[in-house]
């Protein structure tokens, strides 16, 4: 990449950054623009000096490459983003994009107790006490994986039977105080007495790598995938337990770190499941 480029991406970011964007919002957006970079280069065009048809190329080409349609508007509007920055904002107006297919009537999938039951059951029947210990941590306090991996030691509370988690690297930079329930405090006391007995709790991260790093995001996802579930998933789950129980939909938006409740409101929303069972129970 010049160093042109790099300056002019370089300041971009830096402007994100000063307006509160996320460290791994600024890596996201670095890693688009060198693709889109890349992209014009090799078409002969140049960043500097972006056309409206190096945009429609760059969209052409990834939904050429089958890329869904939530990858492709993410990229579009980081450029779009990135184009305004530099008063080029009406570049990209009226581009076309690929429709993304939203269900709004329905609520995110999530688990039902049996499955949720299952889960837990094949979890602890592995033995590996971290591994169990982060599957009811994303349970029971409905932290999303980047959230969970971020926490050192320091920002669990233990009490005798419950605790707090304090996420300070919340969605959009804001932090939260998150309630530690009976079932994750009592599997976590277990890994961190798991890891006193190996020598390691002088390391802050309060989950570790094989390596005795911090545990990446990359890893458990992979470990959860081994159980047939998304990490949005258990996230989910915790979101309409919440609900179901009566849980009203402020307390669940800032339990959940929602800055906007609407999407917090999915989860009032009835199931594939509750609708199937809905018509079966009049059409039998």
């Amino acid at each position: 990449m010049k160093k042109s480029c790099v300056k002019l991406i370089d300041a971009f970011l830096d402007h994100l950054q000063e307006q509160g964007a996320s460290p791994k919002t600024i890596r996201t957006y670095r890693n688009i623009l060198s693709c889109f970079e890349n992209h014009v280069t090799e078409s002969g065009g140049d960043i500097n000096n972006v056309t409206r048809r190096d945009v429609t190329l760059y969209i052409h080409d990834m939904e050429g490459s089958g890329r869904k349609p939530t990858t492709i508007n993410n990229h579009f509007a980081c450029i779009s983003s990135f184009l305004r920055f530099q008063g080029k904002g009406a570049l990209v107006e009226g581009i076309r994009r690929p429709e993304v297919r939203r269900i709004q009537h329905i609520a995110p999938k999530s688990l039902g107790r049996n499955e949720r039951n299952r889960i837990l059951r094949e979890v602890e029947r592995d033995g590996n006490l971290r591994n169990i210990a982060i599957v009811y941590m994303l349970l029971y306090t409905g932290l999303r994986v980047s959230e969970l991996v971020a926490l050192d030691q320091e920002d669990v509370t233990m009490g005798e039977r419950s605790g707090n988690v304090l996420v300070r690297e919340g969605k959009g930079s804001v932090s939260r105080s998150v309630p530690l329930p009976v079932e994750a405090h009592f599997h976590l006391r277990r890994y961190m007495e798991e890891r006193k007995e190996k020598g390691t709790l002088d390391l802050p991260p309060l989950f570790l790598s094989n390596y005795q790093k911090r545990i990446s995001e990359r890893s458990v996802q992979h470990m959860l995938t081994k159980y047939g579930i998304h990490p949005h998933m258990l996230r989910h789950t915790y979101g309409r337990e919440l609900v179901a129980n009566g849980i009203d939909i402020a307390t669940v938006a800032e339990l959940m770190g929602h800055a906007d409740i609407n999407v917090t409101r999915r989860y009032a929303k009835p199931t594939e499941r509750e609708l199937e069972e809905a018509v079966s129970k009049v059409f039998g």
